[in-house]
């Protein structure tokens, strides 16, 4: 008796260890990407009209609407969520990547005690969770979203915590020409204050905060969000400070850009392959796209079976707006699920969802968790 309590103890205590899985590990899990806003409510959430829901306003998901709908997402049949970021947004940053404060918990989607309780019932199902995290930039200043926005705003970053003064970011341009590295790594993309990873207090700040964060709620991974945006040697810090698997966007279809960012982190979402795939299956292109990616793929990588597969996204065109072919989705459903790579599974996918450009590729999953679904019957 007291040797099965022994055992029931260890279990639970190596399941709030969350930060030690390995990228041997990983490979063998299933994704589901979800927007914590447009995933589930909860009860108190349920109840409200939230009339201008979608577009850019927050819908009311919560953590706890993801822990009531844990069944769910075990039917489907995956075994790992990634959640899009989790911190204090500026407003309208329902889906998590207009940072306000990088030490507070956006109150939008619950508690602190919610997410170690939603991490903590995950992890009671075999579930992993991946926490999406951003160390490019910040929200926008008050004031200053959209165009048009003075200087005296622009550059107002008082109401950030902790980066609240301008020698945290790098002197204001906007990213024009995405061929100029230099670019790309020291301007604003699409307006955001850019932070400098140089500045000293800026990189130990984001590797402090990196390993509080994940050994706070217990997460299994990051997934880190615009990775060419920031020097290489940074994300060789920043990677081994939070102690977990990680993978890094990279949103651009050359493989030989892409594929030198593995290494800096522990893998890549495949953005190549994704094109590959979205040319044959979605826009009826030859299938020798895939064929010609998968025999250059081995000079492009360092491990191919790490990498992030995927057919739709919060920042793509969903698959059946652009082929409403179910047939053609299942198809290519199939690849993803047994190529060489860490499928990932868009929250949506599964109830046939066709959003198109950003922000129409964000909805709201309610009321349509029907588990018999042709989609959901596919089964992941």
């Amino acid at each position: 008796m007291h040797f099965k309590l022994l055992l029931s103890v260890i279990f639970l205590l190596t399941l709030n260890e969350g930060f030690c899985r390995t990228a041997q590990e990983w490979k063998s899990r299933v994704i589901y990407q979800l927007l914590t806003d447009r995933f589930a409510q909860d009860e108190s959430h349920s109840t409200h009209s939230y009339s201008g829901c979608g577009g850019g306003n927050y819908c009311g998901g919560t953590f706890k609407g993801i822990i009531n709908k844990l069944n769910y997402i075990q039917d489907l049949g995956v075994d790992a969520i990634w959640m899009s970021p989790i911190i204090e947004n500026t407003p309208g940053g329902y889906h998590g990547y207009w940072a306000k404060n990088i030490n507070n918990i956006n109150p939008h989607f619950g508690t602190s005690q919610d997410l170690k309780d939603l991490v903590n019932a995950c992890h009671q199902r075999d579930i992993w969770v991946m926490v999406d995290v951003v160390a490019n930039h910040m929200g926008y200043p008050a004031g200053c979203q959209g165009p048009g926005c003075s200087p005296d705003k622009r550059d107002n970053f008082t109401g950030f915590s902790p980066f609240n003064s301008a020698e945290h970011y790098h002197k204001y341009c906007d990213i024009t020409n995405w061929s100029d590295q230099n670019q790309v790594e020291n301007c604003r993309l699409a307006g955001l204050p850019d932070l400098n990873q140089q500045n000293d207090y800026v990189l130990q700040t984001l590797l402090k905060w990196i390993k509080n964060l994940v050994t706070t709620y217990g997460f299994d991974g990051i997934r880190i969000d615009t990775i060419p945006e920031v020097p290489k040697d940074f994300w060789s810090q920043f990677g081994p400070a939070s102690g977990v698997f990680q993978i890094g966007e990279v949103d651009n279809g050359d493989p030989k850009y892409v594929g030198p960012y593995e290494g800096p982190v522990s893998a890549v979402l495949n953005y190549p392959m994704y094109w590959s795939l979205r040319n044959a299956y979605q826009e009826k292109q030859s299938l020798n796209n895939i064929q010609s990616r998968l025999r250059e793929e081995p000079s492009d990588f360092n491990d191919l079976t790490v990498l992030g597969g995927f057919l739709d996204n919060h920042d793509n065109n969903r698959f059946l707006n652009i082929n409403k072919d179910w047939t053609s989705l299942k198809n290519a459903l199939s690849y993803l699920l047994f190529a060489r790579w860490i499928p990932i599974i868009y929250y949506g996918t599964e109830q046939a969802y066709a959003g198109g450009k950003d922000p129409d590729n964000r909805e709201s999953l309610w009321p349509n968790y029907n588990i018999q679904h042709l989609m959901f019957e596919v089964r992941y």
